[in-house]
């Protein structure tokens, strides 16, 4: 339901921005393969220095990886606000940003060489892969603004966030994933003690 300040500030035609974070837990080996999707889509991104356009091809990678593992997906969370003033928007994307920097596991380490595809992959692999998407959207986006506790309403999500993509809706994007790389072990400890506000699907 729009609220009442919501239908004034479109009449005063003020441009309503949505900040949205999606957390999405994957468990099992077998989603290994989206670490390598993540790490390459951000070390494309530093590489043009967060080109929004590059950061949004890469969102829409990443939704298509995270919505092909969907048998793996295990637990979810999302929060967000409403903004009519940019700088407001920006400011709770920054926030955001340096709470999801801050996960366990969450830097990527990107002065290492990437893996070569012919390198034999004998390190250990996680059995648990949290990925956390923030955006800031202008105008309404029904498909995120609501619960995503279940898994068709993430799925919905996910396909929206591809959406707004092409639509030329986004205005920010930032993506972290914990753990960064592989090697690196997120127990089903850590994922409570790290990701509480995570609810299972």
């Amino acid at each position: 339901m729009t609220s009442w300040r919501d239908r004034f500030n479109q009449m005063s035609g003020r441009t309503r921005f949505a900040v949205c974070r999606v957390f999405v837990h994957l468990a099992g080996q077998e989603a290994a393969p989206l670490l390598g999707v993540l790490n390459r889509v951000a070390r494309r991104s530093i590489e043009t220095e967060g080109d929004l356009d590059v950061l949004g091809e890469g969102l829409v990678e990443i939704c298509q990886g995270l919505l092909q593992y969907d048998s793996y997906w295990r637990s979810v969370a999302n929060e967000g606000d409403v903004f009519w003033n940019e700088g407001e928007a920006g400011d709770y994307v920054t926030e955001l940003f340096t709470d999801s920097a801050q996960r366990y596991l969450s830097e990527v380490d990107l002065d290492g060489p990437p893996p070569g595809k012919d390198e034999p992959l004998s390190i250990a692999v996680t059995r648990n892969l949290v990925v956390m998407i923030t955006v800031a959207v202008e105008g309404e986006v029904p498909e995120l603004e609501t619960d995503l506790s279940s898994a068709e309403a993430l799925q919905k999500g996910l396909k929206a966030l591809i959406n707004l993509h092409y639509q030329g809706r986004v205005r920010a994007i930032q993506v972290h994933f914990s753990p960064a790389q592989l090697g690196d072990e997120l127990t089903s400890d850590q994922l409570l003690l790290n990701f509480p506000e995570l609810l299972p699907l």
